[in-house]
């Protein structure tokens, strides 16, 4: 199955929820996980680099690539139905590229904020995916909520993604984040993220596990 992780904006928190997806899918649900890191920060990447370093061993593997890569290892995946594929995207929508990944995806999901300019950018993410591929699910997860920010657009933006697809709870900004690596998802944050991570993995990944 093969995931999208994505938004036009960058800074949304992709490769962070990319990693958190992973680490949970691998070590909680005991899934055969692959990520393809194709940001061009490959932060993902240098992390996997950095645990071989320190001789540990990643619960699951990550390859970098770029977007022309992904015609010949979807044919790679494809062969592979029961591993799930996480594809962290690029934060942009202006190549062509990128449209055999989208009509590919099985599964979208896309991190944003309620600042207007990442409210702008998600709906055009969504706008362009869904007239490139209706099929897949697509799944909205609000990051980094400041605790102490009144976000008086919520509701109306809430309303406008739904059109689209799901919204699931809010995640908090917290330092935590910052400890997350390839094996290790910090202690305080499972109170936080494991909700919306089976939430995710119960109505969307289940059913697919099952078949």
């Amino acid at each position: 199955m093969i995931i999208l992780i994505g938004n036009q904006k960058g800074g949304a928190g992709k490769s962070t929820l990319t990693l958190l997806l992973a680490n949970y899918l691998s070590q909680i649900r005991n899934r055969k996980v692959t990520v393809v890191d194709m940001d061009y920060q490959q932060s993902i990447a240098g992390k996997a680099e950095k645990e071989k370093e320190s001789f540990q061993q990643p619960s699951y593997d990550v390859v970098p690539a770029d977007l022309s890569h992904f015609p010949e290892m979807y044919r790679l995946m494809q062969s592979k139905p029961s591993e799930l594929v996480l594809l962290d995207l690029p934060g942009k929508m202006d190549d062509d590229e990128l449209i055999p990944i989208f009509h590919a995806a099985e599964l979208i999901i896309c991190p944003f904020s309620y600042d207007e300019f990442s409210v702008d950018s998600t709906v055009l993410f969504s706008m362009v995916i869904k007239k490139i591929n209706s099929k897949p699910a697509l799944v909205f997860i609000p990051n980094r909520l400041k605790p102490l920010v009144k976000y008086e657009t919520k509701v109306e933006v809430d309303k406008l993604l739904q059109t689209f697809g799901a919204v699931t709870p809010a995640i908090p900004d917290r330092i935590d984040f910052q400890r997350i690596t390839i094996n290790h998802i910090p202690l305080g944050l499972a109170p936080v993220i494991m909700p919306i991570l089976d939430l995710i993995y119960d109505q969307y990944l289940m059913k697919e596990e099952e078949v």
